[in-house]
């Protein structure tokens, strides 16, 4: 048993936006005790990607069946699964010629035994926490290096993926399959917190505003904290804003019964 408990919610903004295109969601396994996972799609166009994208994520995970002992690389292999089920079902919408209905994904699974697997496709970010530091954050380096050693691509070319419409890393892209990133941590324990965000979030913030910011309060004042300060320094041009917070809290301390209880007379 983990000796956390868990808190977390999810929080969304439409900034200065026509309409709100990022999805974001929490889960527990239909078959696997103990297991959450949180899932946010940021929509690109509109919200057909991240719609599928949040199906997709439910109904495998919902599939999903474990041992006594939690399998990471099952796991990091759900991710992938997600992404390319949900990439594959968003080509098929007859929308999708005209639409583009693409979406950056991030994801995570926390197991019962305080581990937790992350995978991420395109912007959207994953953090993982420590207190008020930031541990680990998502990044694009492992796709720049596939395209590198896969596609034999120059390395500056690579970089700039987000500006070709071939190279784009998205689901729903008909011209690139997704490539997912993923990550995995061991001995979760109180104190630690985990993030995920689209870019209409990071990009106005440190990953120590971030961390601060998830530290210091519960999840949902966190995350009316950060859109609050996200539309300030948007100036009125902020994107959509959508985010997941899972914290791990220590468990309350039990309190010692001394209730007297009734003596029976022995016989």
């Amino acid at each position: 048993m983990s000796a956390y408990k868990i808190e977390a919610g999810t929080a969304q903004h439409i900034g200065n936006r026509a309409q709100q295109n990022d999805r974001v969601g929490l889960y527990t396994a239909a078959q696997a005790p103990g297991y959450v996972m949180a899932v946010l799609a940021d929509g690109n166009h509109s919200a057909i990607g991240s719609d599928q994208a949040l199906l997709t994520a439910k109904h495998l995970f919902d599939e999903l069946r474990v041992g006594d002992t939690p399998s990471i690389p099952r796991l990091q292999d759900l991710m992938r699964a997600i992404a390319e089920e949900a990439h594959q079902v968003i080509k098929m919408n007859p929308i999708a010629k005209t639409v583009e209905p693409q979406s950056a994904l991030a994801m995570m699974v926390l197991t019962p035994a305080g581990q937790v697997v992350w995978g991420h496709v395109g912007d959207a970010r994953v953090y993982r926490f420590a207190g008020e530091a930031c541990a680990m954050r998502s990044n694009d380096g492992a796709y720049i290096e596939h395209l590198v050693n896969q596609d034999k691509l120059p390395l500056e070319a690579a970089k700039k993926h987000r500006g070709s419409k071939l190279l784009n890393n998205a689901l729903g892209n008909n011209f690139k399959s997704p490539f997912v990133t993923v990550g995995y941590h061991e001995g979760l324990q109180a104190g630690d917190s985990l993030l995920l965000c689209s870019d209409g979030l990071w990009q106005l913030f440190k990953d120590t505003e971030l961390a601060a910011a998830v530290a210091r309060n519960t999840p949902r004042q966190a995350a009316e904290r950060l859109i609050g300060k996200a539309g300030e320094r948007a100036q009125g041009k902020g994107d959509n804003c959508s985010m997941a917070i899972i914290k791990l809290v220590e468990q309350p301390k039990e309190i010692p019964n001394y209730t007297i209880q009734k003596m029976r007379r022995a016989v």
